[in-house]
Formats: C-alpha cells, structure tokens, sequence
C-alpha cells in the first residue's frame, strides 16, 4: 500500500519532467521511449514511470503499443490547428490585458536575448527552446496555475509538431524578431497592438508549420 502510495504521488512529478523534455525538444515524435534508460536517467522505478506514461498517454502526448511498448506520440493536421486555435484564445487575451511591468515580461525579455545570441550560433534548436519560454512567460501574465499547466500541455503537443519538420531554420529563425516586436509594443503599454500584432504572428506560424506538415504527412501523400 505505501509503494502504491509512493507511486501515486511520484507520477504527476515525472510525467512533468517527461514533458518538459518534450517542450525542450530532447523527445521527438514516434520515438520509443526505454523504460530502463528513463528510470535509471530519473532515479525512479519503473512501477512510477509506468504511471507516468499512464498520465501522459491520457494527454496524448505518448501512445501505447501493445507487445511494442510507450512511444512519443505523433501530431495530426487537425491536431496542430486546434492548438493554434487554443494558443490564439490564450495568449492574445493574455497580452491584451497585461500589465506592462508584470514579472513575466523580464522572462520574456531574456528569452528574445537568448534567442537572438542563438541565432546568431545557428542553434536553431536552442531558439526554438527560447521561442517556448517567451510564449509560456505570455500565458504567466495571465497569473493563472490552470492555464499554466493547461499551456504546458499544449506546448508539449506544439514543440512535437516542429520536431516533424526538417527545416529548423525556416520554421524558428524569422520569429525572433517578431517575438522581441510583441515584446516592445507590451513594454511601452500598446496592448492591444501588441494583441495585434501576436494574433498576426501566430496565423503565420500556423501557416508555415501546417505547410512544411503537409509536405511530410503521409495522408497527403508526401515523402
């Protein structure tokens, strides 16, 4: 009973470590996940990192393959435009009702300087890493735990999304400027530009992943 106990209560801790292993884009999709690396990587047992894959596959951000065993689940077309949609409800409200010297906009100060810094390496994986933080630190100005955790979610299922495209470059690079442009307008108090201007922002990116998506999606008949 205690080990049940333990395990119950030690699964929501590490299905948060998994996914923020997702958000930072060390998972890619369809990637079969070993329960004897995780559970020695983690330091836990296999009986909590089951239940942790339990909670995860519930969110569809893994799946479960009979006989195969636990991979990172793959995002649909459909899927990619409801978080957008989700994502557009979210964080364009967030900003548009924001107090310009709210906590989170330092956070989101520093992951445009990182980002540019990465940019200029080509770390184009560390940009997008950095293009996550500055989009949570958007849904922290809303002060709200549900929608953080909620967003988190979301952010687990978006970055699985860019980790189908073969193009990091194109999909990351032209976005730090208009992240660091949000970011001034929300500075200076322009609000409802900067709402603007991030609803803008996010119909392009939806534009462009869903494009580079259906070059590769199989249903649509691309290689």
């Amino acid at each position: 009973m205690a080990e049940q106990d333990t395990t119950s209560a030690l699964a929501p801790r590490l299905a948060d470590e998994i996914r923020d292993k997702l958000i930072a884009g060390e998972l890619k999709p369809g990637q079969r996940l070993s329960e004897a690396a995780l559970s020695d990587g983690l330091d836990v047992s296999r009986n909590s990192l089951r239940e942790a894959f339990r909670l995860l596959t519930k969110e569809g951000l893994l799946r479960h393959e009979p006989n195969r065993g636990v991979f990172v689940a793959t995002p649909s077309m459909s899927s990619i435009m409801d978080i957008y949609r989700v994502r557009r409800m979210l964080e364009c409200q967030a900003v548009a009702k924001a107090y310009p010297n709210h906590p989170a906009v330092a956070r989101m100060r520093a992951a445009v300087t990182r980002a540019k810094v990465a940019r200029d390496a080509k770390a184009w994986g560390t940009v997008g890493s950095e293009n996550m933080m500055f989009h949570a630190a958007i849904v922290d100005l809303a002060d709200s735990q549900r929608l953080n955790a909620f967003y988190a979610q979301i952010a687990a299922e978006l970055r699985l999304s860019f980790g189908l495209l073969d193009d990091p470059e194109l999909l990351h690079a032209p976005y730090v400027d208009l992240n660091a442009a949000i970011l001034e307008k929300l500075e200076a108090g322009m609000n409802a530009e900067a709402a603007a201007a991030l609803e803008a922002y996010l119909a392009q990116s939806e534009r462009t992943v869903l494009a580079a998506f259906s070059r590769i999606d199989p249903a649509n008949g691309a290689k």
